[in-house]
């Protein structure tokens, strides 16, 4: 069950999203006016380099004034499938392309105010690609071990929602497999 939509007014529309006020009735029958963003939805990949260590990026992020530490991700393109999107953004943020690919899940980063759906992926047998960053993309690319980055997570060095989720599910699925141990 969900809510009715009974009006629907675009506030803003940006180069990634839409900026709705929508008016809606609740199954509980409630009527309230919500600011929702609209988003045409994101992937985001994490890279195991030498069934070790893991690729991530220290990209800029003017939002919250800093370089934060992230796994490759980035939105959709037109009609791109998530996959497409995801082998893109390997190689353009970090100059490699993977063999294997196995999808780890989707998670919905901030629903209440959001419908964004960034989509996980294992990037596995890795090689070499061009990298080709859009001209406002500041970021270093970095290898790290996967124990590494599981202890950058609980010390609070890594504070991205995708980037923890993503690398925990990482870690999970290699345990799945016999591949990895979790610290």
């Amino acid at each position: 069950m969900s809510a009715i939509v009974n009006t629907s007014k675009l506030l803003h529309e940006g180069k990634v999203f839409r900026l709705l006020r929508e008016n809606i009735t609740l199954p509980n029958n409630v009527t309230t006016d919500l600011e929702v963003i609209r988003h045409p939805g994101a992937s985001a990949v994490v890279p195991l380099y030498q069934e070790k260590s893991l690729i991530l990026v220290k990209q800029y992020r003017h939002a919250v004034g800093d370089f934060i530490w992230e796994i490759p991700a980035g939105t959709f393109n037109g009609n791109e499938t998530p996959v497409e999107c995801a082998k893109r953004e390997l190689a353009e943020e970090t100059g490699f392309y993977a063999h294997v690919w196995h999808k780890l899940g989707e998670l919905i980063p901030v629903p209440g105010y959001s419908d964004e759906c960034i989509y996980l992926f294992l990037a596995i047998e890795l090689s070499s690609a061009r990298q080709n960053l859009d001209k406002d993309e500041l970021l270093e690319v970095h290898e790290i071990s996967l124990d590494d980055a599981i202890r950058m997570i609980y010390e609070g060095i890594i504070k991205d929602c995708k980037t923890i989720s993503g690398i925990l599910m990482a870690a999970c699925w290699l345990k799945q497999k016999g591949r990895y141990v979790i610290p």
